[in-house]
């Protein structure tokens, strides 16, 4: 029996298909943030969290959402948005 275990197939190492793992371009406006070279989208979104904390856009009450600079008020299209709703707004950004 070990023989037959021996002999099945081997697996086929897989790469990173899609996720956040997938590589994207960012458009202009969030390109003035993350910069403009394609990354991935796990790359873009801890890029986009050293922006807010360095700039200290995380509410003070509740750290759940964001304030939104200049810089990000195009990119969100309002003035505040939650952490979770974030990433949602960036995706339309980038190709």
């Amino acid at each position: 029996m070990a023989e037959q275990k021996k002999q099945g197939g081997a697996r086929k190492s897989r790469s990173a298909q899609g996720g956040l793992a997938q590589t994207v371009k960012p458009d202009a406006q969030l390109a003035a943030i993350v910069g403009s070279e394609p990354l991935t989208r796990a790359a873009l979104t801890k890029k986009v969290w050293d922006y807010v904390k360095a700039n200290g856009l995380q509410d003070k009450e509740n750290r759940r959402m964001i304030n939104a600079d200049d810089k990000l008020r195009p990119i969100f299209g309002k003035d505040q948005v939650s952490m979770f709703e974030m990433t949602r707004l960036i995706n339309k950004h980038v190709s």
